[in-house]
């Protein structure tokens, strides 16, 4: 049997850098995936610009990842988004700061870092196995399922990130949770996060499919308004203005939209009430209260029949917006869910099975879009790897 003085399971984000603080401690590593090839969610996420922190006071950004926050401050003060900028530019890939404080490689995509982070890792004697499918343990030996049929190795530490479960075509299928569940390790179910939503839209509005929607605020139930952006899809609404209330929406509470939320109640009701002449009622709401074709279709889809007066005006500022729920879990961005906090020890080893560690998002956390997920898993990968390489 073949042993290993440092194992990494899974190619992502929280993998990669676990191998790549093992290699940096002296340890040989071995980083094995089920994939062809490393990094497939990490490259996906790219195609979009590669979001890879945020810029903003340290504390908004642990606050962000609300309860969990207390367990990962101490790794994200380690590795925050300071740290991930430097660690990019470390690697030849310059970042820029945007408008709303999101922090991007200079070349807005993943394979130039990817491609410079496995040069490093292969400098520091790593080692990368590919369709390497991780099926559990025998006793102490780990198995695998592998192109030259069943493997199986001794490992002195192990490190698993294996992801959540979503997007399993990119690798990332939860199949890992059966597997920690019989040996003894507590798990929270898995939901899905940062997800689009449902909505069973009448025929009228396929001609608004994949239109944006903006100047629009959203709120969940009595919670706080949130503006941001989405869009009309076939299947429902996406987009980081729907991401960002996941959690809420996951109980199957009512989106409240406010489709002029720089007017007052008051100048609404104004508006609406001055002559409407022979204009038809959309016209008049598209001139007197500056309704844009996709704001005033949403008003049709969800308030029909238009009520009269005041109580129009309340529902152009408070429209609920009927949902199905959020779209499956494998179509979520990410997941919520994964091994329980008291599952592991303060370096992330788990308690049921010592010289293995978890990272990213195996673990219980959940975050919104805006580089918070990347530096989570990041920062995540890097304190395990420096715990296992402090065991070894």
């Amino acid at each position: 049997m073949e042993r290993i003085e440092a194992l990494v399971i899974g190619a992502g984000p929280a993998g990669l850098m676990a191998a790549e603080a093992l290699g940096a401690a002296g340890h040989s590593v071995v980083v094995a995936d089920a994939k062809p090839s490393p990094g497939r969610k990490f490259l996906m996420a790219g195609k979009s610009g590669l979001n890879l922190t945020k810029a903003e006071p340290f504390e908004d950004f642990v606050a962000a990842y609300a309860e969990a926050g207390v367990h990962l401050r101490p790794m994200l003060e380690v590795f925050g988004p300071d740290q991930v900028r430097s660690w990019a530019e470390g690697l030849g890939q310059p970042v820029f700061t945007g408008t709303t404080g999101r922090v991007f490689p200079t070349a807005m995509k993943a394979s130039g870092l990817l491609r410079a982070w496995l040069g490093r890792l292969a400098g520091l004697n790593g080692a990368l196995r590919t369709r390497w499918r991780w099926t559990g343990w025998q006793g102490e030996g780990i198995t695998f399922d592998t192109p030259e049929g069943p493997r199986e190795v001794l490992a002195d530490v192990t490190i698993l990130a294996l992801g959540g479960a979503s997007w399993a075509r990119l690798g990332s299928d939860g199949r890992w949770a059966d597997v920690l569940a019989g040996a003894g390790v507590p798990l929270v179910p898995f939901q899905p996060a940062n997800a689009g939503l449902r909505v069973d839209w009448s025929a009228p509005m396929a001609r608004r499919f994949g239109q944006p929607v903006k100047g629009v605020a959203l709120r969940v139930g009595d919670g706080p308004w949130h503006r941001g952006e989405f869009v009309i899809s076939a299947r429902g609404l996406e987009g980081g203005g729907i991401y960002a209330l996941s959690r809420p929406l996951r109980s199957g509470a009512t989106l409240i939209a406010d489709l002029v939320p720089d007017w007052s109640l008051e100048k609404t009701a104004e508006r609406l009430s001055r002559p409407q002449g022979k204009a038809s009622l959309s016209n008049h709401l598209r001139k007197a209260l500056r309704l844009d074709p996709v704001r005033l279709a949403l008003l049709m889809e969800f308030a029909r029949p238009l009520p009269t007066g005041p109580a129009l005006a309340g529902l152009i500022k408070a429209l609920p917006i009927r949902h199905q729920g959020p779209r499956p879990l494998d179509e979520a961005i990410s997941t919520a869910g994964g091994v329980a906090w008291a599952g592991v020890d303060d370096g992330l080893m788990l308690r049921a099975r010592p010289g293995t560690y978890v990272a990213g998002e195996m673990l219980d956390w959940e975050a919104p879009t805006g580089g918070y997920l990347m530096t989570g898993c990041l920062a995540t990968g890097l304190w395990a790897g420096r715990a296992a390489a402090a065991r070894l």
